[in-house]
């Protein structure tokens, strides 16, 4: 039987497209959910997740909402850009993936950790979904971590 990785055709167009959206995309929504952290909205929409999690629950006894949310946002907007300017610089690559994988973990222990986040709703048990996407990111950043000459394309 032939081992996955090596029958893939990294030089195939669609390979080579997906993977950079994949890319960019993680890159685009990290920042992009990063600058949202400086907003007083979302700055509240955390705070129920951050405050009941066993690696996160002391930051609001010493730091603001919005502190707590901006430092946050400017961990994923760290990250993003590392992603970014690894396109020029491979060695930060491996730094984003880390990054990644750390927020990423985090983020989906959140189901885990915030009471009420789980729901039946017309018989079907149910969560806050904006946190399941990490899923798929978390396996985008163990494929980079992984190793980069296999996930990036040439």
């Amino acid at each position: 039987m032939k081992n996955t990785s090596q029958s893939i055709n990294k030089k195939s167009p669609t390979y080579k497209m997906g993977y950079y959206i994949s890319f960019f995309g993680t890159a685009l929504i990290l920042l992009w959910i990063g600058i949202l952290k400086f907003t007083p909205t979302e700055a509240a929409g955390i705070k129920n997740l951050v405050e009941n999690h066993f690696l996160t629950f002391f930051l609001y006894d010493i730091m603001s909402d919005q502190a707590v949310s901006n430092l946050i946002g400017i961990i994923e907007i760290v990250i993003a850009l590392l992603l970014i300017f690894s396109v020029k610089f491979a060695f930060l690559r491996k730094y984003a993936a880390i990054g990644m994988i750390v927020t990423f973990l985090t983020t989906l222990s959140y189901l885990f950790t915030t009471p009420g986040i789980w729901k039946v709703v017309d018989g079907v048990l149910v969560t806050d979904f904006f946190i399941v996407k990490d899923l798929m990111f978390l396996g985008f950043a163990l494929m980079i971590f992984q190793n980069d000459k296999m996930t990036s394309p040439k």
